[in-house]
């Protein structure tokens, strides 16, 4: 009996999945493979020795799929480390998800797309249809995103395309490194932790993590926490603390999970540790809502100086469902139930709750995540700048502070007054635009010429009434433009760029702001290529001509010589350096040694004339820096280019004084020396207007008679001969020779926007 069951199992080699081998020789009598111990153990006394056969089969297990490449690349962004991370792009495009109330805005989608394959398919021109769709498309979209309602944000919020914890980090990091593990055996998926560097400055980044499509919810745990996260949390705030690491925390959770074992494991007591000890940390935490932040699993892990949230972002004690179940004992009343609770940003910062609202772009984050991305990180940047640099005590009362304040009255705080609700909010004047017609305009235009002329008004008068007439022309062509752009149907283009250029706080960010910039070009070039076929063109164009013929009379009556204000400059400079104490002492001890000397003559005491020729020499370098300082340069004294300049002055004088002797302007010179005689050394206001007036016309008819392309091309001449002449002079170190200095003259070489005269 025995030996035969020894033989068949000899023969028949037992195949098993159970967990150990003993178990194949259990005490059993009626089982197949069984064997009494005692029966096995006598039947060796007197058998032979048999061999066992035993084998297993091992159930084949899935391979572990190593994060780091065989070629790990050591250029990728965020550093060789970032090669560790598990979250790697997706390797298909999310499909796009409509929202319920998004509806109407596909429907036009579809149109637009229903056009364009009719225009691809018959070779017709619908480009005029095309863009009348496009632009009620972008009305559309532009006029529910500035509207929704409480449970639109919520619905947005949880829009399974939009971007995460890690998807944000990646995208304003140099370089992040994730660091796993609560010490106790756990590793919680649905907390994220980690060093990442932002502008030079590294920063621990916590954030609760949810999936990007249904496989990755399910390891993430749909962004819900168990004790294990939080823990993990706690160490890294623990390590950030002790190695003086601003703290950044991302909140996009349901909330805690709250299941059996969670329970189990301490999830209260995980809470509640993370609220007690992020209160004591000495460094900066900023807290940024990027989706749903729902009760005590969002308050985890942010309590900070400071609580930012994404515009179409929520933070909620309960969920709209939750309360909605619970007051009117059914979920489908969770719209009213999210205008109850008041859980949107604007809300939550009129209740103190919240400190900033971070920009979205219209269709929310999804919509565009790298241009969330960067509002996010100028966000974090700006922030953070004025938390570090408060010291720890600041810091730790500013935290409480915060907290303190919501929902109380603080003792001995000064509180602003609350607004009415019915208090309509002060408006900026509107300054109505009327069009006028382009011959009112013109005749306005000449009537102020004439006026100005007949009345003898000043130039300090003028330009009021110019700056006026200016003021309503350019209002005229804005106009203009503004008909144009609705005419070519670009009046929607423009505004959304507009308001996208106005949102973008960013503009240290390159990609961003050049991405910003080709927007405007390409605008700006579609517009140039329509403007002509505007109906308003021709109106457009004269306004434009108006404007620019009184802007130049404007500029001359209202700008003054460049020699008066550049004399003004460098004599104010000079007397400061004057009156620098180690200069003035210099000059007195000078003049008193002098004095005491008793000599008349500097020549009969060699010394004291060495004395005085380098205290010269020191003012001379000081007077050398100030004329550099304003843009201009000293040059030596140049024999043959002073004799070109003096024939170019005596030039100038002949070609004045025929002017002034063919034309009428003798007669008005004389009329304005009888003008000057009558006024006397006393002139009242209307007699001195008239004779500045006088003054203005007759210096515009000398500069308008000596602007000739003659003049221009022998003033550039000596110009250049002067500066190629200073520039042979100046030694090999840029300064001048002795004897140069004492002999140079300070000449003062304009540049192409002033007048050599």
């Amino acid at each position: 009996m025995i030996s035969g069951k020894m033989t068949s199992m000899t023969q028949s080699p037992v195949a098993f999945t159970g967990n150990l081998a003993s178990d194949l020789l259990r005490s059993s009598s009626n089982d197949l493979y069984g064997v009494p111990l005692k029966a096995l153990g006598k039947a060796q006394l007197g058998a032979k020795r048999r061999d066992l056969t035993v084998t297993a089969k091992v159930r084949k297990g899935k391979n572990h799929e190593y994060p780091w490449p065989k070629d790990p690349d050591p250029n990728v962004k965020g550093g060789i480390l970032s090669h560790l991370s598990h979250f790697k792009p997706l390797k298909e495009k999310p499909k796009p998800v409509t929202l319920a109330f998004e509806k109407p805005l596909m429907d036009l989608q579809k149109k637009i797309v229903d056009v364009q394959r009719m225009a691809n398919e018959t070779g017709l021109d619908f480009t005029d249809q095309i863009m009348s769709l496009e632009n009620k498309y972008q009305q559309a979209l532009k006029d529910l995103y500035k509207h929704l309602t409480p449970i639109q944000r919520v619905n947005i919020a949880r829009h399974p395309n939009r971007p995460t914890f890690l998807d944000h980090v990646f995208n304003i990091t140099e370089k992040f490194v994730e660091l796993h593990g609560d010490r106790a055996g756990y590793d919680d998926p649905a907390i994220v932790t980690g060093l990442g560097t932002i502008n030079g400055r590294s920063y621990m980044f916590i954030g609760q993590q949810k999936g990007r499509n249904t496989k990755e919810n399910i390891q993430r745990n749909f962004g819900m926490p168990t004790p294990h996260g939080y823990r993990k949390a706690l160490r890294m705030m623990y390590y950030a603390d002790h190695h003086g690491f601003p703290i950044v925390t991302f909140i996009d959770t349901p909330g805690a999970y709250a299941d059996l074992k969670s329970e189990e494991l301490g999830q209260g007591e995980a809470i509640a540790q993370n609220l007690r000890t992020m209160f004591g940390l000495k460094v900066p935490i900023l807290s940024i809502v990027i989706g749903e932040g729902g009760s005590g699993g969002a308050l985890a892990i942010g309590c900070g100086n400071k609580l930012l949230m994404l515009e179409n972002a929520v933070f909620y004690v309960a969920s709209p469902e939750a309360c909605a179940a619970i007051l009117w004992k059914t979920a489908k009343a969770s719209p009213k139930a999210a205008e109850k609770l008041r859980i949107t940003a604007t809300e939550l910062i009129n209740l103190q709750v919240a400190d900033g609202t971070i920009p979205e772009p219209l269709g929310g984050a999804h919509a565009d995540p790298y241009w969330t991305s960067q509002q996010i990180k100028t966000a974090i940047v700006e922030n953070m700048d004025e938390l570090v640099k408060m010291d720890t005590e600041t810091l730790l009362k500013h935290r409480a502070q915060k907290f303190r304040k919501i929902g109380g009255i603080i003792e001995g705080m000064p509180i602003e007054p609350k607004r009415k609700v019915n208090m309509k909010k002060k408006e900026d004047p509107i300054v109505p635009i009327s069009r006028a017609s382009e011959s009112e305009l013109r005749d306005e235009v000449e009537k102020l010429k004439q006026k100005v002329l007949e009345s003898g008004k000043s130039s300090a008068e003028r330009p009021l009434g110019l700056k006026e007439m200016l003021d309503k022309l350019t209002r005229e062509i804005d106009y203009e433009y503004d008909e144009a752009a609705k005419a070519l149907g670009m009046e929607e283009k423009i505004l959304m760029l507009r308001e996208e250029f106005a949102k973008g706080r960013n503009l240290n960010d390159q990609l961003a702001h050049s991405a910003m910039n080709e927007k405007i070009e390409q605008l700006k070039d579609e517009f140039d290529r329509k403007l002509a076929s505007a109906p308003n063109y021709s109106s457009l164009v004269s306004k434009i001509e108006m404007r620019d013929e009184l802007s130049k009379k404007f500029n001359l009556s209202t700008k003054s010589t460049d020699k008066d204000e550049l004399r003004r400059e460098i004599n104010k400079r000079f007397g400061e350096v004057m009156e620098r104490p180690d200069l003035k002492q210099k000059i007195e001890t000078l003049k008193a040694e002098i004095t005491n000397s008793g000599v008349s003559d500097l020549d009969s005491n060699p010394e004291l004339k060495e004395k005085v020729s380098q205290l010269n020499g020191e003012l001379m370098l000081e007077f050398e820096a100030i004329i550099e300082s304003v843009g201009l340069k000293v040059v030596p004294t140049n024999q043959e280019a002073l004799e070109k300049i003096n024939a170019f002055d005596e030039e100038l004088k002949m070609i004045i004084d025929y002017t002034v002797n063919s034309s009428d302007l003798k007669e008005r010179i004389e009329a304005l020396k009888t003008e000057v005689e009558k006024a006397g050394s006393a002139p009242d206001e209307s007699l001195k207007i008239k004779i500045e007036a006088m003054a203005v016309e007759i210096k515009q008819a000398i500069a308008e008679a000596i602007d000739s392309p003659e003049l221009k091309e022998k003033h550039e001449m000596i110009a250049a001969e002067i500066i190629e002449a200073a520039e042979s002079s100046v030694g090999s170190n840029g300064s001048l020779g002795k004897e140069d200095t004492k002999d140079a003259q300070v000449k003062v070489n304009l540049d192409n926007n002033r007048s050599f005269v």
